[in-house]
């Protein structure tokens, strides 16, 4: 039989009533009961009873999230990823949090019990120093790009709405977020620490290899199988492969997930002191015309300043190794940098990376979370697009409960059941 507990060892009940009484969150009804070891999820199979082996496909934030719970929930899990943890989006993202800004839509619950999940995880796990969680503000601004004779920004110093790193020709600055309601992780950083913490103390595995095929019999799953061969055994299988979902024929024959194309630099300023925690959300008018741009910036506790923007839909690669950005691309962002700061400019930074990552996005813009309808045991977490590291601890924990518990308790998951599209069709 199953553990009655839905979400086992994750708070105490007086740590969440804080939280709530703390947060404009709507989960008041939820609470997570505690056990100081993670209690072995059983079931019946023939006369023997043991715990209950699944494998997780797929080494970004969403199945490193799924595995984290699943094994501290008692599964014995094996996390399956080709290439390297956190490689490709996961690694690559900006990592920023926001409780409400999905509020109105179908996502709202979702987000809002995984920016609560995130700040537990934090305290758990001790965020500020593992992985740069911390509260931010954040403002939305208008940049009109302005250069002197000599092709040079123009710098001069701002209003008090504005902090004061933003010297650029900046516009109508408006709060969008304050600390209660917006944070930042590293998203490389907080995806590496749930796994090597599930590593060490639940008894996660990590293979190296490439997904083949997951192996059917009967209508429901019994193996992945893994190139050259190899062939593990699974009670049930988690697909958690972003933009390379429609790579696997079990899964492009169901539903479709392209890749967006994002790109991003990291730049590191000679004064990191100056830049203060405020995240940017820019509308960009560049100077030679056209519609405007929406770039973004995340100063890094880190002393690091991550910008991103310039997306566009491309074909996705088959080795997230093989992803490259397009030169003018970063030539742009580079000069939204220069333009927003006389801190960001170029003879003031050094580049510490140039880079893009696909963003799995689905054709309602919806994630996928649930079981296959035509598969028992096949469960599936992919489709976040650019909400990915925000929502990936609610997503794991909801299909660690669906695979264990066979039903969600942190937050109702079925909009985004895998089955709306076989009844769209």
């Amino acid at each position: 039989m199953l553990a009655n507990k839905s979400f086992v060892g994750f708070c105490r009940i007086d740590q969440f009533v804080k939280l709530q009484k703390n947060s404009t969150s709507s989960l008041s009804h939820r609470w997570f009961p505690m056990d100081p070891q993670p209690e072995p999820v059983s079931y019946i199979c023939g006369d023997a009873q043991q715990r209950k082996k699944v494998v997780v496909c797929g080494g970004g934030v969403i199945g490193v999230c799924t595995a984290y719970f699943l094994s501290k929930k008692g599964a014995v899990v094996t996390l399956i990823e080709k290439s390297s943890v956190a490689c490709a989006a996961s690694g690559k993202a900006g990592g920023f949090l926001a409780l409400d800004w999905c509020d109105g839509g179908s996502l709202s619950s979702l987000a809002r019990a995984s920016f609560n999940l995130h700040r537990l995880l934090s305290e758990e796990l001790n965020g500020p120093q593992s992985y740069g969680y911390r509260p931010l503000t954040t403002l939305s601004l208008d940049i009109t790009e302005a250069s002197s004779s000599s092709g040079s920004p123009l710098y001069k110093s701002q209003g008090p709405k504005l902090p004061s790193w933003v010297d650029g020709p900046a516009k109508s600055p408006r709060i969008l977020g304050t600390t209660e309601t917006t944070a930042q992780v590293h998203p490389k950083l907080f995806t590496k620490t749930l796994l090597n913490k599930a590593v060490e103390e639940y008894g996660l595995e990590v293979v190296t290899g490439k997904l083949e095929e997951v192996e059917v019999a009967e209508g429901r799953v019994k193996a992945v199988v893994l190139e050259r061969g190899t062939r593990i055994e699974a009670d049930a299988v988690v697909l958690a492969l972003g933009p390379w979902t429609s790579k696997l024929p079990l899964l492009r024959s169901s539903f479709r997930v392209s890749g967006l194309k994002a790109h991003s630099i990291i730049l590191e300023p000679k004064d990191p002191d100056a830049i203060t925690p405020h995240a940017l959300f820019l509308s960009y008018y560049s100077s030679q015309g056209g519609k405007p741009m929406d770039p973004e910036i995340y100063p890094r506790p880190t002393g690091e300043v991550y910008i991103c923007g310039m997306s566009a839909g491309a074909e996705v690669p088959d080795d997230p190794e093989q992803i490259s950005p397009v030169p003018e691309s970063i030539r742009v962002l580079k000069r939204v940098a220069s333009n927003v700061s006389s801190h960001l400019a170029e003879s003031e930074v050094t580049v510490k990376a140039a880079q893009a990552c696909f963003l799995p996005c689905t054709d309602d813009g919806m994630p996928v979370i649930g079981e296959m309808p035509s598969v028992k045991g096949c469960f599936v977490g992919t489709g976040h697009s650019c909400w990915g590291i925000l929502n990936g601890p609610a997503t794991g924990a909801s299909l660690a409960e669906l695979v264990l518990d066979g039903h969600s308790s942190i937050v109702d998951i079925t909009p985004f059941s895998p089955s709306r599209f076989a009844f769209a069709r």
